[in-house]
């Protein structure tokens, strides 16, 4: 198989139920380069070590997409300050320090310990009422019925959002996650829709901040829109919509795939199932090793800001990078027998949460839904199993979950 083209086979939809055999074949090059000029990172050291390289930028989103529609005014002036705009205030994981520095600082004094730590109750009243909605039926599909409700509805109780607004995120949350697939960046058309997507939700925010502003409520949303830093004072309104954008789609999408993919990995591996039921206490150290095994991001691109030398291989100036994080987790040199499912793993340091400058903000709290989730599933479904050998997955490669997960059920344990 040739390395040249193997990651657009990893892009294709049809590795999307098992790309682990096509990334072992990628780490044998482990700094490879693309027939579009792209280099693929997949082992655990070289990605670790260009975690931690500044010579690799996280600023790199592809120039907007601006077209003659004939109103001058439109095409010369409001169309190209609108994207600057956009590009300036691009979210932070799409930007490097200062600025990234200085944004990531302030979301992490509103994701306070006490306040995550705080969320551990209400996440569990949370879980067990949606799976009491499951009363009295056969089957369920995981990611409606659960997985999908739960962690919205956690950070739209942090952020401040109304509860009743949620439906409507789901679509914004899939649009806007095209933003993570190259090949999706490229496409013209999804493009102009993840544009559309952006200004629906921006309006929203905005709206939402105002409204906030007239009527002050504790949460995270209202902290950032109001704290004064002593260095660099308010947020902007641009960069307070892009964080509150980034943070509610961040803040589910991911949790939903580690829930779906933690049951479907439990339910392939029944005896873990049966020992989290009987020792729910083992619930993080099974969380740390689904993130390892079956991590919810599967890769992130950068963008070299100079040449690197890494593996015996030069990536030039300019070029496009790949961090392969789900190739490195799994990577034979710094994890024994790595496609084995061991909650019992030790030195467990994996990329599921990504690394250095961009490790998650949202790890603690995602922590906590993964293990509030996965033992109230294990503890009240009686005898739950799959109904499709291999599910549905979403159409996109770096954030990698099942799109659907039927599981037959006997009923709901009290």
């Amino acid at each position: 198989m040739s390395q040249d083209t193997l990651f657009a086979r990893i892009l294709a939809g049809k590795s999307r139920p098992n790309p682990y055999p096509l990334y072992a074949i990628m780490r044998k090059t482990p700094v490879a380069r693309q027939t579009d000029g792209t280099y693929v990172v997949s082992s655990y050291d070289a990605i670790y070590r260009l975690l931690y390289d500044p010579r690799l930028s996280s600023e790199d989103l592809p120039p907007p997409l601006l077209h003659w529609t004939g109103n001058p005014i439109k095409d010369l002036i409001i169309d190209p300050i609108k994207e600057q705009i956009r590009a300036r205030h691009r979210p932070f994981i799409f930007r490097d320090p200062p600025d990234h520095d200085v944004l990531r600082r302030r979301v992490m004094r509103e994701f306070s310990p006490e306040r995550v730590r705080a969320m551990r109750g209400k996440t569990e009243k949370i879980a067990h009422d949606l799976i009491d909605n499951c009363q009295s039926r056969e089957q369920i599909d995981l990611v409606d019925n659960f997985s999908y409700p739960l962690p919205v509805t956690v950070i739209c109780e942090l952020l401040g959002i109304p509860r009743e607004d949620e439906p409507q995120f789901q679509g914004w949350a899939t649009q806007l996650a095209t933003a993570l697939d190259p090949d999706q960046r490229s496409d013209e058309e999804n493009w102009k829709k993840s544009q559309i997507t952006f200004d629906q939700i921006s309006a929203y925010m905005q709206a939402l901040i105002d409204r906030k502003r007239a009527d002050p409520q504790e949460d995270m949303l209202l902290g950032l829109a109001t704290y004064k830093d002593p260095s660099d004072g308010r947020m902007n309104n641009y960069d307070l919509i892009s964080t509150a954008v980034l943070l509610l789609v961040a803040g589910h999408e991911t949790t939903v795939n580690l829930i779906t993919n933690g049951m479907l990995t439990l339910l392939r591996h029944p005896e873990h199932l049966e020992r989290l039921r009987a020792t729910p206490a083992m619930a993080p150290r099974l969380v740390e090793e689904l993130l390892r095994y079956e991590p919810p991001v599967h890769y992130r691109t950068r963008l070299a800001l100079a040449e690197i030398e890494i593996g015996g291989v030069k990536i030039p100036k300019g070029t496009p990078v790949v961090l392969l994080l789900a190739a490195g987790s799994r990577d034979p040199d710094r994890f024994p027998d790595p496609d084995c499912f061991d909650p019992d793993r030790e030195s467990n340091t994996h990329f599921g949460f990504g690394g250095s400058l961009h490790y998650c903000v949202g790890a603690p709290l995602a922590r906590i839904e993964g293990e509030v989730a996965l033992v109230a599933l294990a503890r009240r479904l009686l005898n739950p199993r799959l109904v499709e050998t291999v599910p549905r997955y979403h159409p996109g490669a770096s954030l990698r979950g099942p799109r659907h997960l039927p599981i037959a059920i006997d009923g709901i344990i009290d």
